[in-house]
């Protein structure tokens, strides 16, 4: 996912001109995520039911061959460059910069699985000396980028990138877009499971509905995103994303699945699904042809830290209210059903601030994707 999806958005950005195409292009690549999770989500409820998920990790490896196999046959053959070498590599990468990176998200991911396990574990001495550690790189990444970038050497990520309003805007909003998705696909999975008690099969099956509106949204979103100004459409989306954890911050775990949990299903991929789309076209109407796979990259990272962290947080606080509240069994339906709710009712104000992030961020975005003559 790392490698593939920057490389993707170059590879569409040489290989369409500016306009509907090019557009379209970028929709299918987002609805292609959301078809997988799709067939991966359904699949895995039958095999969990079936054969035993141990066979998911087959089938993963056997499609991820015919993949490499259909890469090599269908992917256009990139331009002449200069010839990789030992020397260019020491040369032409950030290898400081990479390292304190990878160590600072490493770190930070390593303690967010923990905290999810377990809020209290973060007292421990061996894990509050790693959030201390990868805090404090932070602002030693800062300062290394940007001082590379003053040197004229190669910087892992240049500051400058910071500098584009727009771009700003759509990282933090994937930000907090991808965390709140990915976190009720987690807690109303949960809430399937283990509040209403069905099984993985059935509870896979009523993530469809949203998964189907996602597919076609995204496309779409890439037929008609250049007659519409990015931010109004952006916004809007935010605005419908936030009406799922609403619903579910309401529901009556006794309802039927079509008066509440239905629609909460079709709204919550709405805003993901057409920022991604608009998010891909931002990125290659303000940066310039060499610059597309390095702020891809940055994207998708943010959007894949935005999941961790996401789902991290809503898990210490669902484990936190579920541990305070009155009721004495904190493994029922009904004492885990107060920590979910507060989940949801956390995902539908923080789907407010990413609504709030757009208007400001995005206020002279104006239309993406347009055909330049």
């Amino acid at each position: 996912m790392s490698l593939c999806l920057p490389t993707a958005v170059s590879i569409l950005t040489s290989s369409f001109p500016n306009g509907k195409t090019r557009n379209v292009g970028f929709s299918f690549l987002g609805a292609g995520q959301v078809l997988g999770f799709c067939i991966g989500l359904v699949l895995g409820g039958v095999l969990i039911e079936t054969v035993g998920w141990r066979v998911g990790y087959y089938i993963c490896g056997g499609v991820h061959l015919i993949a490499l196999a259909l890469a090599c046959w269908v992917l256009p053959q990139d331009r002449k460059r200069e010839v990789i070498s030992w020397q260019r590599l020491y040369r032409d990468v950030d290898w400081m910069g990479a390292t304190i990176a990878s160590s600072c998200l490493g770190l930070l991911s390593y303690v967010l699985a923990i905290v999810t396990g377990s809020s209290s574990s973060i007292r421990e001495p061996l894990n509050a000396t790693l959030l201390t550690i990868a805090a404090v790189l932070i602002p030693v990444f800062v300062y290394w980028v940007g001082r590379q970038e003053r040197l004229g050497k190669p910087a892992l990520i240049p500051n400058s990138l910071w500098k584009i309003p727009a771009f700003t805007a759509v990282c933090l909003m994937v930000l907090i877009s991808w965390g709140v998705m990915n976190s009720m696909e987690y807690f109303v999975s949960l809430f399937y499971q283990e509040v209403q008690e069905l099984s993985a099969l059935q509870a896979s099956l009523r993530f469809v509905p949203g998964l189907i509106v996602g597919f076609c949204l995204n496309v779409a979103t890439g037929l008609l995103v250049h007659r519409f100004p990015a931010n109004y459409l952006v916004i809007i989306s935010t605005i419908l994303c936030a009406g799922s954890p609403l619903l579910m911050a309401l529901i009556d775990p006794k309802w039927s699945y079509w008066y509440a949990a239905f629609w909460s299903m079709v709204l919550y991929p709405v805003s993901a699904d057409v920022l991604f789309t608009i998010s891909s076209l931002i990125i290659v109407d303000v940066f310039p042809a060499k610059t597309h796979a390095l702020a891809g990259a940055v994207f998708n990272t943010v959007a894949q830290f935005g999941t961790s962290l996401g789902i991290a947080i809503m898990a210490v606080v669902a484990s936190n209210v579920t541990r305070e509240s009155g009721i004495r069994n904190k493994e029922s339906p009904a004492a885990l059903m107060e920590g979910y709710r507060v989940t949801f009712w956390l995902g539908f104000a923080s789907m407010l601030l990413t609504g709030a992030v757009g208007i400001v961020g995005l206020r002279k975005a104006g239309k993406v994707g347009l055909k330049r003559e």
